[in-house]
């Protein structure tokens, strides 16, 4: 199957929108086949301000509009003390938020961009989304992220070479209660590293210091800088450190 057929057969749809690559560019797609497609973007503390911007961008770029959701998933006990499938509760709690507005808005299939190059597998989130009997038109028609991307370049879309960017509860160690407080320190600090030139990094939380996942390019010149990083982090963080296993 192709996306143009996916359409035919679906011809209105919403889409859980990230504002990420994969989910930007099947956007595109729901667009250029003539679908009547709503973004919906989930709106929580596990989302940095700028993926909501990128979001927007995106949709303006398109002329779509863009239906921003919020929820509150720090409310519920499975998520917020952070357990091995947190992220099971988590998608269930968005997705499940997402298709029921859905509905009410008159859109009857709920889809989502995850890829052919995804590893399904029994992972917690994407156990959520097959109950939930979310639609992924890029991995049923095998679609690649590197085509994804490629793709995404040819069309001009922005989120062509985006980095891939999991959520700011990835950073906690599990077992580790979540707290906005602490999600937004963890933010703050992505901001401020970004700030300086690195990309593609991960700050994540280590006995409350700052452990630098940072990638093996960037290692150098993150050595060469250390008491700029620190003194950047450290309202946020007292101590930093950097993972030599990098990303």
């Amino acid at each position: 199957m192709e996306l143009k057929d996916f359409f035919r057969e679906n011809p209105r749809v919403a889409l859980g929108f990230s504002g990420g690559t994969d989910s930007a560019y099947l956007l595109y797609e729901a667009v250029e086949h003539g679908a009547q497609v709503r973004p919906y973007f989930v709106k929580t503390v596990f989302q940095p301000a700028f993926e909501l911007a990128d979001a927007r961008r995106l949709c303006a770029q398109l002329g779509v509009e863009l239906a921003v959701l919020e929820v509150d998933v720090l409310s519920q006990e499975a998520v917020r003390s952070n357990p091995q499938d947190r992220c099971y509760h988590c998608k269930r709690a968005l997705f499940g938020t997402l298709r029921d507005q859905a509905a009410r808005d008159g859109y009857p299939v709920l889809m989502d961009g995850t890829n052919a190059s995804d590893d399904a597998g029994d992972r917690p989130g994407m156990r959520a989304i097959r109950e939930l009997s979310v639609r992924s038109p890029l991995r049923e028609c095998g679609i690649t992220k590197a085509e994804v991307r490629r793709r995404s370049k040819e069309a001009g879309l922005f989120t062509w070479d985006k980095p891939a960017y999991a959520c700011l509860a990835t950073r906690i160690p599990t077992g580790e209660e979540i707290t906005a407080g602490l999600l937004q320190k963890v933010e703050q600090a992505e901001d401020r590293l970004f700030s300086l030139g690195f990309t593609d990094f991960r700050v994540r939380v280590f006995h409350n210091a700052a452990r630098l996942q940072l990638p093996e390019d960037q290692m150098a010149e993150a050595l060469a800088r250390r008491r700029e990083i620190q003194t950047e982090l450290k309202p946020y963080f007292s101590e930093v450190f950097l993972d030599l296993q990098g990303r």
